[in-house]
This record gives C-alpha cells, structure tokens and sequence, in this order.
C-alpha cells in the first residue's frame, strides 16, 4: 500500500512538472513573438594625429678589442645626445639603453666566421611628445652621418613608434555619434517595413581600435568604434 503511495505521489510530482513546463515555454514563445525588433550598427571615425613619438636611434660598432669599442660607443651616444639637445630634445625624453654585445667566435651556428669578435648594438631612445620635431629631426640625420655616426634603419625590432594617448578624450563624442548613426540607421528601416521605432532594448559599445591612417603616415591615427543597438519595432 505505501508503495502505490509513493507511486501515485511520484506520478502526480511527474505530471505537474511537465504541465509546468508547458505553460513557461508557452510563456517564453510569446514573449518573444510579441518583441519586434530591430539590430543595428552604427560607426563612427576619426583621423587623429599621434601625440606621442618612440625614436630608437641604432648604431653598431664591431671589432676584437672590447675596450676600444666600448669607448667608441660612449662617445658615440654623446654625439647623439648633444644632437638631440641641439635641437631641444630634454634631458628626460632621452634614454641609453645598455649596449648589446655578440661574441662571434662564441656563435656555434654558421660556417662564415667574422673577422670582427665582436659585434656590439647600442640604441638612444628619444620619447617624446613633441611629434612634429621629432619628425624634422629625423630628415636632419646626415648630421650625424658627416660625424661617422651610420644609423640602422629598417630593422625591425628598432622601428620608430606613432602613439595617440588621448582616446579619452574623444571618447564620449565619438559613441555619441555613432549611436546616432545607428537610429538613423534604424529609423530608415522602420520606415520601410510601416512601423516606428521604440525605445532602446539593448546597446554595446563595441572596442575602440588605432591604427595608421596608412602605411606612408604612421603620425597620423585612425580610430573608428562601432556600436550595437537594439531597438523595438511599433506599429
């Protein structure tokens, strides 16, 4: 008798459940038929010019005398250093990074030997927001050059950087217009489909991304944000 208890008890817990779980999926279906509504993106970008500069300055000495070449390194960033304070670069946007040296008869790799031991890099840093000097200064290298100093260019690892730290600043207009570009967006497809458009559902501010405008102007920034909007649909 306790069993067919249980039983019944179970069935009926069964029977309830499903019944419930009819009436909330019912439930979501028509809420969801009864929303209309209307996803759009609306863009918005800027040029922008860097306001920050990062100028590695690279030379390279070789030789088998570590001594002599360590000397000729210091006086060679002290060339530089006068250059770069010629042309009112501050002490504290020039930084000397350690020398970088390279043993050559400790390579294991490679069948050319060098006739040089050693093989040492020396890189002058100027960090600066002073962008436009910086950038005249870079067309005044042969200065330098007439001084025996040959300055690395088109490594890499060494490029000079364009930033642009001011995206603060330019933020809360910028995700102003592109949401107004998305109503209009979504106000133009209300009115092709005989409706008007409701309140906001839901929005995403999507990243904001800097890039160089192009290749040949690395000073000059591209910055662009997208946002996503859903708004209900009336009739």
């Amino acid at each position: 008798m306790k069993s067919v208890q249980i039983s019944v008890a179970g069935l009926l817990v069964a029977v309830g459940l499903l019944l419930l779980g009819l009436t909330l999926g019912h439930s979501l279906i028509e809420v969801k038929d009864k929303d209309r509504v209307v996803n759009v993106k609306g863009l918005s970008e800027k040029e922008m010019p860097a306001d920050r500069v990062i100028w590695p300055l690279v030379f390279k000495e070789v030789g088998n005398d570590i001594v002599t070449i360590y000397n000729s390194v210091n006086q060679k960033n002290n060339m530089i250093i006068a250059f770069l304070k010629k042309h009112n670069i501050d002490d504290s946007e020039i930084t000397v990074s350690a020398p970088q040296i390279i043993d050559m008869q400790a390579e294991r790799y490679g069948s050319d030997r060098s006739p040089y031991r050693y093989n040492v890099t020396s890189v002058v840093t100027v960090a600066s927001g002073k962008v436009d000097q910086v950038r005249q200064l870079m067309t005044q290298q042969t200065e330098l050059l007439k001084e025996g100093i040959a300055l690395t260019v088109g490594d890499y690892q060494y490029r000079t950087e364009f930033l642009f730290t001011k995206l603060n600043e330019i933020k809360p207009a910028m995700v102003e217009e592109a949401t107004k570009n998305a109503r209009v967006t979504a106000e133009k497809f209300a009115h092709d489909s005989d409706s008007k458009l409701g309140k906001i559902r839901t929005a995403y501010q999507g990243q904001f991304s800097i890039s160089d405008r192009d290749a040949n102007t690395p000073y000059i920034k591209s910055i662009r944000v997208v946002t996503t909007v859903d708004y209900y649909l009336e009739d």
